[in-house]
């Protein structure tokens, strides 16, 4: 093991001033990385021991008509996502826009709302005889309104929960940014927009890019929006072979395709956001950047994020309420899952926790000692966030009860699984965190006899808290949400408020899905909130 250590130390690179990356970065990097593999290789033994079944079924044409409709729904959502975080990211963070710390909390908000509780929203508000039509309907005239089935529901829907993603990312980016060269760009002529075409956006593409690259997954590995509005993906195309006809050979090609697609939007990714470094040169303290003022743009500007908070907060809170109401005029009795509520609350603090300390290393690694492995091992992490909660829960399913027995059907298989889905989250805010830390501080740490180990607890980790603590966030939200791995993996008698929303809604009754399921945004968007608020408190 320490003569395999010394092998990758040796390919790894080294950091500025010729050190080596040391052993107490790789070993739990090198673990995180297993963890992470522990899905494709699922799929590669079931899928290559099929022999030719499994390439028949990769080459049908029906097989690539599925792979056109699942990157027209990642590419739409990634730039749909981004297309709404960069403007609401620069309005609630550098513009004078009335309440914009609220409005910084309501449009994060949005993140905490299930996917398969959205496209119940969307549908009952915009299908067939739904809200808008029995409201809409008689006023202008119309029998019926278009069909949101297909790919403008999923696509509606999928980054309704999913734009939050590049909005944190962009503000944390856009708050830590040093004010100083935007003036500078000013003081040679530039204008606001020139300026900020120039400057202010090459600055923000790692932020960019780690939010479209979290939107993309997230699309690719969508399933409740995509089954609900019938628009057939990879996702939905794995769930039924392994539900109707229980073809685990299929919905391992599937899966693997996934991956391979999954590695293709990574490429793209680390292609988007270059090699260029983005701490300040300079010693001192930053300056608070001064708001910009909008003028007589204020009013569209408070109307565009109005719309936006409607559209992805409002509207499928206001439903659930409707929901919940109906079901009490019914008789139906208010049935508040509190037990569900803290089994949620303490496996996703959990898996948030350990994303985290996963994420860590893996993040140092990359950043301070880039390298072709380190980037390799970067990537790598990014994997489990394409695949389906679904694939990946059979996955440990099949290591848990062969390998890892004292893992399982335990909390502790179930934490793998969200470290294993969701360690993108926590390894993209840390690495954005640390691209924006000169390395020359922790080098003078080091130059004044201080361990590496020290150095990284005593310097680095306070300067990047911030960043930590929004991966943990995110982590923690997604971890509330997720539904195919927790139904699988979850201990006896435990139950989650996805779950116990899940079991409602599918079995009709989404009178009685709607408490959970307000629930489940209620607790979600406590840290939502305490994450916001504190990202704002470095704002003027």
């Amino acid at each position: 093991m320490a003569r395999g250590i010394a092998l990758l130390q040796g390919l790894g690179g080294r950091v500025l001033g010729g050190r080596r990356p040391p052993a107490s970065l790789w070993a739990p990097a090198l673990l995180v990385a297993a963890a992470v593999a522990l899905p494709p290789i699922y799929l590669l033994v079931r899928g290559l021991g099929a022999g030719s079944e499994f390439w028949d079924l990769l080459l049908r044409a029906r097989t690539l008509e599925t792979l056109g409709r699942t990157v027209a729904l990642v590419g739409g959502v990634a730039g749909l996502s981004v297309a709404l975080g960069l403007p609401l990211a620069w309005l609630t963070t550098r513009a004078d826009l009335p309440l914009r710390r609220a409005w910084s909390v309501l449009l994060a908000l949005p993140l905490v709302i299930p996917s398969y509780v959205a496209a119940y929203v969307v549908l009952a508000a915009f299908g067939p005889k739904g809200l808008a039509q029995q409201l809409l309907g008689p006023l202008l005239g119309i029998d019926r309104f278009p069909d949101i089935h297909g790919y403008p529901g999923a696509l509606l829907t999928t980054t309704m929960v999913t734009y939050p993603y590049v909005l944190l990312g962009l503000q944390a980016a856009l708050r830590g940014m040093d004010p100083s060269l935007e003036d500078a760009a000013q003081s040679l002529g530039h204008s606001r927009w020139s300026t900020f075409r120039r400057v202010t956006l090459p600055l923000l593409r790692p932020a960019i890019a780690a939010g479209a690259l979290l939107t993309a997954l997230y699309a690719l590995s969508e399933f409740g929006a995509v089954s609900l509005m019938r628009y057939e993906t990879f996702t939905w195309a794995i769930y039924l072979q392994y539900q109707a006809s229980f073809d685990r050979v299929g919905a391992a090609a599937f899966a693997l395709v996934l991956v391979v697609a999954a590695g293709g939007v990574l490429l793209l990714e680390l292609r988007v956001r270059g090699r260029q470094r983005y701490h300040r040169s300079a010693p001192g303290t930053a300056r608070r950047m001064k708001p910009v003022r909008l003028g007589a743009w204020r009013w569209p500007a408070l109307a565009f994020c109005g719309l936006v908070t409607t559209a992805t907060l409002l509207m499928p809170l206001g439903v659930l309420s409707y929901w919940v109401a109906q079901a009490r005029l019914a008789g139906e009795p208010l049935r508040v899952v509190w037990s569900a509520a803290l089994s949620s609350g303490y496996a996703a603090g959990l898996g948030a926790a350990a994303a985290v300390a996963g994420a860590l290393p893996v993040a140092i690694l990359a950043v301070r000692y880039r390298s072709f492995l380190t980037v390799a091992l970067e990537r790598s992490t990014y994997v489990g966030f394409g695949l389906p909660g679904i694939v990946v829960a059979l996955a440990l399913v099949f290591f848990g009860a062969n390998l890892l027995t004292p893992l399982y059907q335990t909390i502790a298989l179930l934490v793998l699984a969200y470290v294993i889905l969701f360690l993108p989250q926590a390894v993209g805010a840390a690495r954005t965190s640390l691209l924006q830390v000169n390395p020359h501080i922790e080098e003078a740490s080091r130059s004044l006899g201080e361990s590496h180990l020290r150095t990284t607890v005593r310097v680095t980790a306070p300067l990047i808290r911030p960043g930590v603590l929004a991966g943990a966030a995110l982590v923690f939200l997604s971890a509330m949400k997720e539904l195919p791995a927790t139904l699988l993996l979850s201990p006896i008698g435990i139950k989650t408020l996805a779950t116990v929303t899940w079991s409602a809604a599918d079995s009709g009754f989404l009178a009685r899905a709607a408490t959970p399921a307000l629930l489940l945004v209620l607790v979600s968007s406590i840290p939502m909130a305490l994450l916001s608020f504190r990202g704002m408190r470095s704002e003027p």
